[in-house]
Formats: C-alpha cells, structure tokens, sequence
C-alpha cells in the first residue's frame, strides 16, 4: 500500500536534475527519461555515471577524467585513477556569484553576525593559507581546529585542504578525553582553538581544556588562538591569535593532488574503544558532495543553505560544501533553543533561508511543544525542510507538510560519517511520501537483504551497498593493512557494505530506515525497528524521552524487552502512564512492541550528535561495567549512564 503523498514534483525542467537529464540525452550519455531509469543507470554503470557527472561539474582538474571507476570491487575500488583535483579549488569558484555577492552568513550567540562576500571569503582563505605556510605546514601534515561553526573553522579547512594537508575538527563541546582519544591517533602538527563559548546565555570557559589538550599532543607546533568568548582575554603562551595568523595576504592556489589525497578526517562516534579515525579523500567528497548538494538538494546560487551542526558531525562537512554549488552558506553556533525552539525560525525568515536542514528530532520537539513556524515569520522564501540523525515518522512529516504547506518539499535522508553523505534521500523529481525517504541516491547501490543475504521488498532487512561509491573511505588512519577498514564494514558479506541499519524498500521506491540493526529488538522471531516505538511513546505529553532494549534468553525464550523513558517536567511514570504507553504500542503498532518492563530515568544516553545509544545500554544491562560500555566523553549526557544499572536481573531497582 502505497503512503499519502505529501508533496508532489512540479516536474516543469528547472531543477537541477532534470537539467542533467536532459544534458545526457544531448550527449547522446544514457536516455534516462525519470527517476527510476536515471537511478538504475547510475548504479548499473558506475564509470559511465560518474565520468558524466564530472563533465557535466566542469570540476576543476588536470588529466584525464574519461575513466571513473577503474577497479570495480568492495573494498580496493580505484576511481579516476588519471585525474588530479583539489577539493578547495572546486568550493572556492563559487559558480554564479560575483565577488561582491555574500556567499558566507554566520550567526552566532558568542558574538556579532558576520557576512563575508566572495571576495573577501577568498582572500581570508587566501591569508589562512600563507599563515599555514609559515607555519611550517606542509602536504600530508594534520591540521586540527577545536573550534564552533564559525567562518574561520572553514577557512582553515579549504586553506589546509588547498596545500595538501589533512584536517579534521571537533567541536568545543568535546571533552579532553573525547579530543585526546580522537587526535593522538593521528598526531596534528597545528591546533586551532577558542578560549569558550556561549550556549544560549551561559558562557562555557574552555581554556583549562584547551591546556590539557595542548600538553596531550607533542606533535602540535603551532597553536591559533581565537578569542570567541572573551575577545580581549588572555593569550595562552606559545600560542599566535588568528588575527596575526591571517594578517598578511597571500596568493590563493591549489595543489592538485590523486583523487584519494587525504582531505580530512572524520571520527566515529567513539562511544565503544577507540574512535575509528575514517579518512575522506579529495575526489570522492568532492564528487559526492556536488551531486548530493546540487542534484539532490537542487541548490544553486538563488539558494541560503542551512543546516544546523557542529563541527563534530558529518552535518557540517556536507553544509559547507554547498559553496561548490554557488549557494550562500548559513553558519549558526550556539543553543537551537535559545531563548526558545522558535529561534532557528526566527533566524530563517531573518536570513530568507530557502533550504533549512535540521535534526528529526528537533522537528518532532517543534511538533510536541506547539510551535508553529510560520507564525514567528512568513518564512517566505523556504522551499525544503531537511531531517537527518534519526528517522522521522509519519507524523514529523505530516507537522512540516501542515506548517509549511504543499510547495515546501520535506527531505528525509539518512547515511553516515563513514561515507560523509546519504545513501538514501530526497530528489526534485520525486513524490515525498509520509513517514518516508523518497529514494535511494544517486549512484547509491542500496538493497534491502534477508539473513541470507537475498534482497527483500516490503520488508524489514539489512542495509548493503552492493557497489562501490566514490566517498568510501580512502581508508582508516593508522590501519597500513586496511584490517580495520575491512572488519568494520565487509566482514559481515564478502565484497558488500554492510551499514549496520534496518531499511524497508517499498515496491516504488521508497525507504524507511527503523534503526541501528545491532540494536536488533526480536519478538517471537520478527524483527523490529526502535524508531517506531520511540514515535509512539514520545507523541505522549508525560514523555520527554525513552530508549528500548531486548535482551535475548540465551536459552532460546522469548527475552525481555524493557522501554526505559524520561517523563516531562511535572509528570510521573505511575501506573495509569505505563497502561497508557501499553495501551498505544498495542493499538498503533502491535502487541508484540508491548515492553515487558518500563522504567523511569532521566533521558536517554546520546552521542555529541544526537543519536541514541541502544547497544552501550544493552551491554550495561547485560552486566558489563559502565565504563567499558561507553566512553563518557564522547556522549552529550554522560551521568545518565548510571541509571540504566541494576535492570540486569529484571524488576525494579
């Protein structure tokens, strides 16, 4: 049964995509007349797609891009093997703006708005470049910025990508653990840093941080220091202010570099071991990224593109991205929801943001709390809403399609750090349906499959990439022998990604991802996805917040499954509201989601980006020692932790 459409394509030719069509029915490419044909293609003939697209790009390079995928295998793929590009020079052309056109607008709740032209974006790319040079800073060398979503966290990243060096970020938010576990792996030789930040109103001192980062890591040399929270604080010793780094001009060129040069690392969530150091190379960012920002999302330079991350998420890597497509980027740090969950609104219809992406689960807060964002402005020039970090049920889309309208388009897409994009997502040509992702990407060999490994329709099974993409990993850092690489996503099925998600694919195409498949929830031998459960518990005003976990007998019985939940200010998880959570799950979803146990805490435990943590709680359930469940540093509410012990034996505590 096919889901109520909530929005339909206009399908009048101007976007982007149906001009690429049209493009490769003029070059005589591949007659691929809609979206179907045009998705089939791309997987079936992955050299001839992604040597289309770097044409139809014009990205900027030396050699010959005719050949795009010339090792056609999972892992070891090698993709434009003659071709030399650097990531910066394709951001920094900017196409269709003038260099008096503001192409940067930062928002801040540590300081003044900031507007950077086209011009003056470049020269300060251009400063940071020369100050890198000084600096001693060469090609392959890391270059780390322990900074907030501020133009200069992405200025340093193009001016570090344009010489050849390797960058990767954190946010400040980030504890010194979290920081030390993540950078002593990859030892960078150039630290930027701000002395704190505001959240909302409150001033966050990070200065004590930053020192013990600093004497954690020998390999720094050079540390930046911006004044963000203090602007005439004190100077940390040793360290040069990032206005004498900038202050002397410079010449804006590019190394062109092999199409899997390093360009930045990100990190895995790091709330088990270690944090696995995923390094991204030029080419395939480079590529990936135009085709997701330009194609998917229809951006272009009519466009202010904004989502709201920290520079700790994948989020922020695709945002700034959307310079290659001429659009005007949007930076915002600070509390979404200060003063109030209307504010990122508020500052939408302020800026006339016409592609506004968030988090799902702000979206459904917004839809809990009442707000409706039309009200705080006419929010007139809005055309899409974006949803990432967790599924977005049917009644997250239903709110945004009743607040915006039939003309806003609702982009539901999920994927991940490890690939830096979307597998599956939204298209200017394609229906959104509620409570679904429209389609799999471009380029994106998404299936469904089975244990056995048969792709499956209309049903619940594993989510594999069956061919390679060209943002895969160049590969982990520290790991020579791919060893690493290889058991985080091939050891499951030779030769076939395996993400570690739930996905159904419908008969016409659409997705529905239900949560992390490790955190598989298996009730009389049907397996269930966590996002359905947490759709319903949270639509209940007493319920701020929940988690559920199934703990398999290991006699073969039926297991526990135990819904934990935080209640909103003022209410209590008594028994009338545990009847009433019973109630809902067996009438909106079935009897086998009825949770044997329920149990009050204080929220679910989350990473810095959001995402809640299912399998650490299930080890800690299991018995294993807090501690060596998770990393503390690396979740947004660490204390919570500790309210999950004592569950083990069943019953309360």
């Amino acid at each position: 049964m096919t889901a109520p459409v909530l929005w339909s394509p206009p399908l009048d030719g101007s976007s982007q995509m149906e001009g690429f069509m049209r493009w490769l029915s003029a070059e005589s490419i591949a007659d691929v007349p809609d979206y179907e044909r045009l998705w089939q293609w791309s997987v079936d003939e992955p050299d001839s797609f992604w040597a289309a697209l770097w044409r139809y790009f014009d990205i900027p390079s030396d050699g010959d891009a005719s050949v795009a995928l010339s090792e056609d295998v999972m892992p070891g793929a090698v993709w434009f093997p003659h071709v030399r590009v650097n990531y910066a020079e394709a951001m920094v052309r900017m196409p269709g703006r003038a260099d008096d056109d503001v192409v940067v607008l930062a928002r801040s709740q540590s300081r003044e708005d900031i507007a950077l032209t086209a011009a003056q974006f470049r020269d300060q790319v251009a400063r940071a470049r020369a100050g890198l040079l000084r600096a001693g800073v060469s090609q392959g060398d890391r270059v780390a910025a322990y900074a907030p979503n501020v133009p200069e966290t992405l200025v340093l990243l193009l001016a570090s990508a344009s010489l050849g060096a390797v960058f990767t970020s954190c946010a400040p938010e980030f504890g010194t653990q979290s920081v030390v576990d993540r950078w002593q792996q990859i030892e960078p030789t150039l630290l930027l840093t701000v002395d704190g930040y505001r959240y909302g109103t409150k001033p966050i001192d990070r200065r004590q941080e930053v020192d013990a980062i600093r004497a954690a890591l020998p390999s720094v040399r050079t540390t930046v220091w911006l004044p963000y929270l203090e602007e005439s604080g004190p100077v940390p010793e040793g360290a040069t202010t990032w206005a004498d780094f900038t202050a002397e001009p410079g010449a804006l060129d590019f190394v062109r570099l092999p199409f899997a040069a390093p360009l930045y690392i990100l990190f895995s969530s790091g709330t088990t071991g270690l944090p696995k150091p995923i390094v991204h190379g030029h080419g395939g960012i480079t590529i990936e990224h135009l085709k997701a920002l330009a194609l998917h999302c229809d951006l272009g330079p009519r466009d202010r593109f904004f989502w709201f991350s920290t520079t700790g998420w994948m989020m922020w890597n695709f945002l700034v991205s959307g310079l290659g497509t001429g659009a005007t980027i949007v930076m915002v740090d600070g509390d979404p929801a200060s003063p109030d969950l209307g504010a990122l609104w508020r500052m939408a219809d302020e800026l006339d943001v016409t592609y506004f992406g968030t988090s799902a689960p702000f979206l459904l807060q917004c839809r809990k709390e009442g707000v409706h964002p039309r009200q705080l402005g006419d929010l007139r020039e809005l055309r899409a809403v974006g949803s990432t970090g967790a599924p977005l049920p049917a009644e997250g889309f239903r709110w945004a399609h009743d607040e915006f309208g039939p003309d806003v388009q609702i982009c539901s897409v999920s994927g991940g750090t490890d690939v830096c994009a979307a597998f599956v997502g939204s298209a200017p040509i394609v229906p959104v349906y509620a409570g679904e992702i429209s389609c799999r990407c471009l380029g994106c060999a998404v299936d469904a499959v089975d244990p056995d490994g048969k792709p499956v329709r209309d049903q619940l099974g594993e989510l594999v990439v069956t061919r390679p993409m060209p943002s895969m990993p160049v590969g982990f850092w520290g790991d020579p022998d791919g060893s690493r690489y290889r058991a985080a996503y091939f050891e499951n099925i030779p030769g076939v990604w395996r993400h570690g998600d739930w996905i159904r694919i419908t008969e016409y195409g659409s997705c529905v991802i239900t949560g992390r498949s490790d955190a598989t929830l298996n009730r009389g031998g049907v397996r269930l996805g966590t996002s359905e459960f947490y759709s319903v518990v949270e639509s209940l005003p007493e319920v701020a917040d929940s988690l559920v976990v199934h703990l398999e007998d290991d006699e073969g019985g039926a297991g526990r499954l135990l819904l934990f939940v935080a209640t909103a200010d003022g209410s209590a998880l008594d028994e009338d509201l545990r009847q009433r959570i019973r109630r809902e799950l067996r009438s909106r979803l079935s009897p086998r989601h009825v949770p044997d146990e329920i149990h009050q805490v204080r929220a679910a435990p989350r990473t810095l980006s959001g995402k809640k943590l299912e399998v650490p709680v299930k080890k800690i359930l299991r018995g294993t020692p807090v501690d060596d469940a998770a990393a503390r540093g690396a979740l947004q509410n660490p204390e919570v932790l500790d309210d999950y012990t004592g569950f083990s034996s069943g019953g309360t505590r």
